[in-house]
């Protein structure tokens, strides 16, 4: 269980945003844009020790990132390819993030490696998925499958670990904290497809 299996109902809370974001013309794809340019500029305070003012932006990086399905749904623009950017955009801005937090030198820059391994072999395992298993039935204008509610660390997860601990100015404890959660998250996954595709 994780908070991505939440996703839908989180969603619902930002309808208001959501829609001033579809009164003022933004596409979902100008959404998206819009979360990765406040990640990067939250990753350049976090390299420069501005550390509330990058959990700020990484905050309002992540409601932008909550609300370009919900203007896709809502102009009724859905389509695979903004789909996949939802994913990539949330990837860059979070690897970024990561790698700032070592620029900075809040912590050792091996416990970031970590952290970042596991936090993309996390996400990787759905597409490679997939791509070798096959999923196709959709939802909104994304795949559905089990992994919502299979691994204990996900994206958001991260996001508010980063912004609880930046809060606290330990980013350090951060990063470890996502650099085991993520990877036991990512063998809970391989464990549910042994399990269920393993002998098939």
């Amino acid at each position: 269980m994780n908070i991505t299996e939440y996703r839908y109902r989180l969603i619902s809370y930002l309808d208001p945003f959501v829609g001033w974001l579809s009164k003022i013309g933004l596409t979902p794809n100008q959404v998206t844009l819009i979360s990765v340019l406040l990640g990067l500029t939250s990753a350049a305070f976090y390299a420069t020790r501005h550390v509330y003012s990058g959990a700020l932006l990484l905050f309002i990086s992540c409601l932008f990132d909550l609300a370009d399905g919900g203007v896709a749904r809502r102009n009724n623009s859905l389509t695979k390819f903004g789909a996949a950017m939802d994913w990539i955009a949330d990837k860059y801005v979070d690897g970024f993030v990561l790698i700032a937090i070592a620029l900075g030198h809040y912590v050792n820059v091996i416990y970031v490696c970590i952290a970042l391994f596991g936090s993309f072999i996390n996400t990787f395992i759905k597409p490679v998925s997939y791509a070798e298993i096959g999923f196709e039935e959709r939802k909104d204008g994304k795949i559905c499958d089990d992994f919502e509610r299979i691994g204990i660390f996900g994206r958001p997860e991260t996001v508010i670990t980063l912004l609880l601990f930046s809060i606290l100015q330990r980013l350090d404890i951060a990063v470890i904290i996502i650099a085991i959660f993520t990877n036991i998250s990512a063998v809970q996954r391989i464990i549910y497809l042994y399990r269920r595709y393993g002998k098939g």
